[in-house]
């Protein structure tokens, strides 16, 4: 259910994005599932419905993208950003973005990283959130003007392969090797059977974060990539470092 104009933000609330059905599910699923089991609301915005794909219908991977989230604890919706590998930076697609913002007025966002070496929608999509962030809290946009100004508390990244994941930057670990969010984040890329025709994806992000967790400390470990630098009232809020001193 959408929030009302009036709605205040709810604390610690999450809206993710991805550009195809099964790209949240792949790039931080795990961390969905962990927020949401943690009694914190994440909102999928799924901004096309896998058009260009080699397998799969629309029809079909929109259903398999709703399960998913169902999956994860997540409540989802499409957004038409112009179709898939159609996707363009452009005002439009920037306040389309920024609407949903000040409608669920989400304490964090997520979208996929900024790196080029990746589909060009998911790239794209990054920069579009980005943006749209800023824009959802300049009160005069006439545009926006049905809903009232929001800040989000932070933007952050994530990625959808290895290729995806930012050279330059070290990496937040969120770890989600509880069992019961392991659980559901394989039941929920398990739940894309028509992309498992061209590999098995949710074994390949699997290895994938038992290797991140191996440099985390933990077994399963996904990497996120804050926009911003990060900001905590005191030493002991910020947890633990990766290295073993």
């Amino acid at each position: 259910m959408k929030r009302t104009p009036k709605s205040p933000p709810e604390s610690g609330s999450l809206l993710i994005f991805g550009a195809h059905p099964d790209d949240v599910e792949f790039g931080c699923g795990g961390v969905v599932a962990s927020e949401t089991r943690a009694g914190r609301h994440v909102h999928l915005v799924v901004c096309s419905r896998g058009e260009a794909g080699t397998h799969g219908t629309p029809a079909g991977r929109t259903i398999e993208a709703q399960k998913a989230a169902a999956l994860l604890g997540a409540t989802i919706e499409f957004l038409d950003l112009g179709g898939d590998a159609h996707f363009e930076p452009s005002i439009k697609n920037r306040l389309k973005i920024a609407a949903l913002i000040r409608q669920y007025r989400p304490s964090v966002v997520l979208a996929p990283t900024l790196v080029e070496n990746q589909h060009p929608d998911h790239a794209v999509l990054g920069r579009l959130v980005r943006d749209a962030t800023r824009s959802a809290r300049f009160g005069g946009l006439k545009e926006l003007r049905r809903w009232p100004a929001h800040a989000v508390t932070q933007v952050i990244y994530y990625a959808v392969s290895v290729e995806a994941e930012p050279r330059d930057q070290v990496p937040v670990f969120i770890d989600v090797s509880d069992e019961a969010v392991a659980q559901a984040w394989t039941a929920a890329m398990q739940a894309h059977a028509s992309q498992m025709q061209t590999r098995s994806y949710a074994d390949f992000q699997l290895a994938r974060a038992a290797v991140n967790g191996q440099r985390a400390g933990v077994r399963l470990a996904i990497p996120l990539f804050p926009n911003d630098p990060l900001v905590f009232s005191s030493l002991a809020a910020m947890g633990r470092g990766a290295r073993r001193y």
